[in-house]
């Protein structure tokens, strides 16, 4: 009889389905392919997503990287089982933070982390992703899904975002052009977006609401 430790394992004795990721990547092409602008013909499940900047019409283009996530709302989308909203804030986060140097959103990749993969909350994040990419102009050109056992708890997820832009050289915008006189600009919020929800969550809790109740406010 053989020695336990002799037998072999497998990625799926340690928690990690493969074919899961496979079909994952597979259901989520078309809201992928939705994000398609010129410079990228959106393919999923390569080692790199490329993108042509002549083809989205610059000519000397400089490139404005952000990244960012989605902060403790998280808790609120597994508590309420909402989970699309948040890839609409995942790339809102970052291409605003493109935005705000004067550059356009060019193409975005995410990063899903899970302690065992749910397709169906996994796929609905994406699906929100891309309808911001549809929103911000930018193409989701890729992306990672790590499933992690043990890192999180069960139903638990994070999310990272990574948007590129362009601007023309001698236009992009930045402290140091900033000067006495300049019109500050202020653009209405719909909400708090992603920003603050540790504040608004502790307000929530001392405040009793249920999370599907009218606000009191």
């Amino acid at each position: 009889m053989g020695n336990k430790e002799d037998t072999p394992l497998t990625y799926a004795d340690a928690g990690v389905d493969i074919d899961a990721g496979d079909a994952f990547i597979e259901a989520i092409g078309d809201d992928a392919a939705r994000t398609s602008r010129p410079g990228a013909a959106v393919s999923l499940g390569g080692f790199g997503g490329a993108f042509d900047l002549r083809a989205a019409g610059f000519d000397d283009p400089v490139l404005v990287a952000g990244t960012d996530g989605v902060g403790t709302k998280l808790e609120l989308a597994r508590a309420t089982g909402r989970h699309r909203g948040l890839g609409i804030d995942l790339v809102a986060m970052c291409a605003n933070d493109v935005l705000a140097q004067g550059a356009m959103p060019l193409f975005f990749l995410d990063y899903f982390a899970t302690g065992k993969l749910e397709q169906g909350v996994a796929a609905d994040v994406v699906a929100g992703i891309a309808d911001g990419c549809v929103e911000a102009g930018c193409a989701l050109i890729g992306g990672e899904t790590a499933e992690m056992p043990g890192v999180y708890p069960a139903g638990g997820y994070d999310l990272a975002g990574f948007c590129v832009g362009a601007v023309e050289r001698g236009q992009h915008i930045d402290p140091s052009r900033t000067m006495a006189g300049d019109v500050a600009i202020a653009v209405a919020s719909s909400g708090p977006h992603s920003n603050g929800y540790s504040l608004i969550r502790k307000v929530i809790e001392r405040s009793r609401v249920g999370l599907e109740e009218e606000a009191p406010f």
